[in-house]
């Protein structure tokens, strides 16, 4: 069993408090990502980045995914619609990593990225409607904010569990 971290989560350590709570929140959960990730998923070599035991999808995919939709759901927030590169990308998420660097290189500058473009929206109003995709599905900039952070989340505990079972293989 792993040691208890000698720091708390970054939603315990009274940072960032000249932004406003939702957008707080998010922030946070983008650092504890890339904490978490770092933490588990790094170590990882590149067979094992995009190993897919028992059928789930790679941590390459996991990672790539949780940058490049942080990007698409921060440019829904921000108003605006999805590129065809941004599009283009994502047709390219489950392309097997070429390094360990790269793929980690990409998810910090997604992250970095994307706590800049959530601290420009952090003092607008959250009721704004926003459409979502193709059949602009209705949310509001806070509803999209919100799912900024449950999504990346979500996908980090699935790189982690994944990143768990190769770890425990190694044995």
């Amino acid at each position: 069993m792993d040691a208890i971290p000698s720091i708390p989560e970054p939603w315990l350590r009274g940072t960032l408090t000249d932004v406003a709570a939702v957008p707080r929140a998010v922030l946070h959960a983008l650092e504890l990502a890339e904490e978490d990730l770092k933490k588990w998923c790094a170590r990882l070599s590149v067979a094992e980045l995009n190993a897919k035991p028992h059928g789930l999808p790679s941590v390459a995919f996991q990672v790539r995914h949780i940058a490049r939709s942080i990007d698409r759901l921060l440019t829904y927030a921000e108003g605006g619609a999805l590129s065809t590169g941004q599009l283009a990308a994502l047709r390219q998420e489950s392309n097997p990593a070429v390094s360990s660097e790269s793929l980690f290189d990409e998810l910090s500058s997604a992250l970095a990225r994307g706590s800049r473009r959530v601290r420009a929206l952090a003092d607008s109003d959250l009721e704004q409607p926003r459409p979502v995709g193709k059949k602009a599905l209705p949310s509001t900039l806070g509803g999209l904010l919100v799912h900024v952070a449950d999504h990346t989340q979500r996908h980090v505990g699935q790189a982690i569990t994944t990143a768990k079972i190769l770890l425990d293989e190694r044995h």
